[in-house]
């Protein structure tokens, strides 16, 4: 899943996240059994970073779907602990299966709730 300019929202720090995400999610798809483990540990601590600071823009500009897009990234975010647990233990076969599916959640996720809430921090919160 490399960059694609259709998944720039035009909020900038939305953006550079995203960047990151789709970069680390790209590198997991390649990585041998060694790099695979501390690679999807830096996904996963990325991941929960990154919807923080989406939870801290969605307060700001009084999302509506608040609920519902917190909601997701908690479903998410269960997620990569509970594969987190199986690479800990030495089990990559899940969690690969899992990574190979992100590329179509976060396009999903993109062109729904987080294009949502970048027209809602530009429209409350112009630059």
């Amino acid at each position: 899943m490399p960059w694609n300019e259709r998944f720039t929202l035009g909020v900038a720090e939305m953006d550079a996240t995203h960047h990151e995400f789709v970069a680390l999610a790209d590198a997991l798809q390649a990585a041998s059994d060694d790099e695979f483990p501390p690679l999807f540990a830096k996904l996963h601590e990325h991941t929960r970073l990154h919807f923080e600071h989406e939870g801290k823009l969605m307060k700001a500009c009084r999302f509506p779907a608040i609920g519902e897009h917190n909601s997701e990234h908690l479903r998410v975010l269960g997620e990569l602990a509970h594969f987190a647990r199986g690479v800990a233990a030495g089990r990559l076969g899940s969690a690969r299966a899992y990574a190979k599916g992100l590329p179509d959640w976060f396009g999903s996720h993109l062109a729904t709730m987080d294009s949502a809430l970048a027209a809602c921090l530009k429209q409350k919160m112009p630059a």
